[in-house]
Parts: C-alpha cells; sequence; structure tokens
C-alpha cells in the first residue's frame, strides 16, 4: 500500500514535503485530513480528480492508488475538454472541489479490463493534441511507481509542471519518496515562479523552452533569477541553441539539464553533452535506444499499455517511433524537429526549425513560427509568424535580415505579426 510505504519513509522526517499557498505541510500531516468520503468509489473505477497539487488533492491520489483505481488528473484550465477526455477514458466518477460525480456509460476497453484484471491501479493522461484530437494514454499506474523504488537525490523543488502532466506526476512521485521538498507555485508566471523560487529558497527550476524564452526576453535574466537555484531543466518541447546560448552565458553558476520524456513512455533518464549542449544521451533502466532513417524510435519497459481512443503506436517488436529527427554525434543524439516539420519547396527539403532558429537570432523577437501552405507551382511555400517582444517593430529590417541569411526557397512569401498561442503547459501551439 503506497500510504503505508510513504509514512515509513517520511517517519521522524521533520521537513515539509508540500508548500501551498503559503502553508508547509509535512507528510504526517495527510494522516490528519478529514478524509474524502470515496466509499462508492469501486475497485477498477475510472476517476478523474480536476485540479493542483494541493494537499487534499495529493492525499486523494493516494488513496485511490490503494483503492486500486485507474486515475485520469485533469486542470481547471482545459475545461473546455473535459467531455471529450471523461468520454474517451471511460471516466465512472469525478471528483472535483470536494465533490464527487457519478457518470453513466456501458462502455468498456480491453487494456482498462485487463489493469482491473489484475488488481493493480492506473493512470490515464492525455496528449496535448497538437496534431487531431489528444491521445488518451494508459499507464498501469502499480509497475509506474516502481521506478521510485531506487532512492535518488532530491531538492526542493517548485512544481511548474501541471497535474495533468507527465514531468508534473513525476516531480511529485520523485519528491515522495526521495523525501524532497515540492512548492506549488499560485500562478505561472515569469514574476510569480521567481518570486516563489526566491521566498522559498527552491533548488530546482523544472520548465519548458517556450517559458524560459519568456524568462529571457521578459528582462528577469539574471538579476531576477534567484541565487538558491541550483538547476533548470527543460524538456517537453525543442529548445533553440540561441536560447540556450543566451541562458548559459547569462546564469553560468546553474547547472542546466536537457529532459527527456512522453507521456507515452514516461521520463527517461538523460545525459547532455555539455549544460550549453542540446546533444544528449537518453537511457536508464529498461531503455533502449536506436535511429532509424533519422527518426529516434525507443523501447521502454515502463511504456504505457496503448491508447484508448487510437490504435498502438508500437510495432511488432516494441519500438515507439518518436517522430523526432535527430543528428548524432558519437554516442550522442540531437533533436531537430519533427518529421511532420519537414517542408518541400520545388523538391528542396528543410525543416521549419532550420527558418525558426535564423528567424529567433534577429533583435525583439519572442516567438516564431514557420507554416508550409500548398502552393501549385513549387508544391509548398513558406509563410512566418511572429510576435514581436515590443510594441514597435521593424519588419523590413527583418526581411532585410532574412534575405542575407536564407537561402531563396526558405524565404517566407508572408510575414505576420500575431501573439503565438501558448498553451496550459507553457508550449507553443
Amino acid at each position: 500500500m503506497i500510504i503505508d510505504r510513504l509514512n515509513k519513509i517520511w517517519h521522524g522526517v521533520s521537513t515539509p514535503f508540500l508548500i501551498y499557498k503559503e502553508k508547509e505541510f509535512k507528510f504526517s500531516q495527510l494522516n490528519e485530513l478529514e478524509y474524502l468520503n470515496l466509499s462508492q468509489i469501486k475497485k477498477g473505477s475510472v476517476v478523474s480528480i480536476i485540479g493542483d497539487f494541493n494537499l487534499k488533492n495529493i492525499l486523494t491520489i493516494l488513496r485511490l492508488i490503494d483503492l486500486g483505481a485507474i486515475i485520469v488528473p485533469l486542470t481547471n484550465e482545459t475545461k473546455n475538454d473535459h467531455e471529450y477526455f471523461f468520454k474517451s477514458a471511460l471516466v465512472d466518477y469525478v471528483i472535483k472541489d470536494d465533490l464527487i460525480t457519478k457518470l453513466t456509460h456501458t462502455n468498456k476497453h480491453d487494456l482498462i479490463e485487463d489493469i482491473r484484471s489484475k488488481n493493480d491501479a492506473g493512470l490515464i493522461l492525455f496528449s496535448t493534441g497538437t496534431t487531431g484530437k489528444p491521445k488518451a494514454i494508459l499507464h498501469n499506474l502499480t509497475s509506474f511507481l516502481k521506478k521510485y523504488n531506487t532512492p535518488r537525490p532530491a531538492f526542493k523543488t517548485i512544481n511548474f509542471l501541471l497535474f495533468d502532466h507527465i514531468g508534473g506526476i513525476n516531480t511529485l512521485f520523485h519528491t515522495l519518496f526521495n523525501k524532497g521538498t515540492v512548492i506549488v507555485p499560485e500562478s505561472r508566471t515569469v514574476e510569480t515562479i521567481l518570486e516563489t523560487c526566491k521566498k522559498y529558497n527552491v533548488e530546482l527550476l523544472p520548465t519548458t523552452p517556450t517559458f524560459l524564452r519568456l524568462m529571457l526576453m521578459s528582462g528577469s535574466i539574471p538579476n531576477k533569477v534567484p541565487k538558491c537555484i541550483k538547476v533548470i531543466t527543460y524538456g517537453t518541447e525543442r529548445m533553440d541553441q540561441s536560447t540556450l546560448n543566451d541562458i548559459s552565458e547569462l546564469l553560468p553558476n546553474i547547472d542546466l539539464r536537457q529532459t527527456f520524456g512522453m507521456s507515452e513512455l514516461g521520463i527517461l533518464r538523460v545525459k547532455s553533452e555539455s549544460r550549453n549542449s542540446l546533444f544528449m544521451k537518453i537511457g536508464g533502466e529498461g531503455i533502449e535506444t536506436r535511429v532509424k532513417n533519422n527518426i529516434l524510435e525507443i523501447r521502454s519497459k515502463s511504456r504505457m499499455l496503448g491508447y484508448l481512443n487510437a490504435p498502438s503506436p508500437f510495432d511488432s517488436d516494441g519500438w515507439y517511433n518518436t517522430r523526432d529527427l535527430v543528428e548524432t554525434k558519437d554516442d550522442f543524439i540531437k533533436i531537430v524537429g519533427r518529421d511532420s516539420e519537414v517542408i518541400n519547396v520545388g523538391g528542396l527539403k528543410f525543416l521549419s526549425t532550420d527558418i525558426e532558429k535564423i528567424v529567433l537570432k534577429f533583435p525583439d523577437i519572442l516567438f516564431a513560427k514557420v507554416i508550409a501552405k500548398k502552393n501549385p507551382i513549387t508544391g509548398e511555400h513558406v509563410e512566418l509568424i511572429i510576435q514581436p517582444a515590443n510594441e514597435i517593430f521593424d519588419i523590413e529590417k527583418l526581411k532585410v535580415y532574412l534575405k542575407k541569411n536564407l537561402q531563396n526557397h526558405m524565404m517566407p512569401r508572408k510575414i505576420s505579426l500575431e501573439k503565438i498561442k501558448i498553451g496550459h503547459r507553457f508550449k507553443k501551439n
């Protein structure tokens, strides 16, 4: 039982495991809470819990694991999609604000029935849905938690990644099993995150390249970055080299670490070539990697059981095609883009990221997004959307710069100035 295991781990420990809304909580306080009545929830029920990493939600998750439930963590930010999520995940109960709502359906799925037959707990996460509808990703949570049996160092960590994200779930369980402290921010703006880090002497800031660029362009780096931060990790999307170079130079005393994980495969262990390099090794217990036709493929023992609303993405030998295009250097790899980002202009192929990395070197650009458009003559042509960092922006100077730095077939036919949408997980959409 997970609560019994954690009680033994935290027995006699005086430091808090959680800081939420300016209050510190020791693990022993979980046992003193007034329990939400879960008597109507049976073993094998699919239960969605909506919210963030507060004390009651954490306790409820742990109790649901001990009940052998299948948990679907969601946030309020995705409320417009909740009905789709409930249907796709075959949700039986919804827990929100201490209220339990029973949903009625008669649907079954073989993967869910398999978990139930083993009396194991489950976890359902959703992909970001940037291409098509979000996929419902089912893990055997009992097996998933075994990775935390090996003790590892724990920091005072701000839980930047959200309640419905595998990185946020990983941060919570890593902290719980290694006697660390997790701090939940009031909001996830640059100012609030940095103020919270300073106030609580946060050592580890796990974040995304998009958020790091927001930090950089806001002028917060380096002077507003508190000295208590020892490590900044970045993942969930591709980092551009120019941003990494700037951050590496401006924050020379902070350990910058690239992470790699997928909801389908879990969080994998990564070793970077250096703090300012995007080349890395991916590995860990039960992890195999290979590069096939310049695309990264991974085989993992901690992989999902499958999608509930899409065909299995694994081949007959268990390999998962990440669709990440990579460059190799000795034993290291660097992700340079996605296979879906390949643009073909008159037979000349290149990646949208090849243009974006050039654009981002131009001053006062916050974000850039390259789009391939159908063209009756060349097959495709490039259009560019940029979000300037300031209201005044000289687009003509940008055009001159691009003509000097891009080959003719890569030149955008159209440049638009507009706000680029950032998802609730701080990734560009």
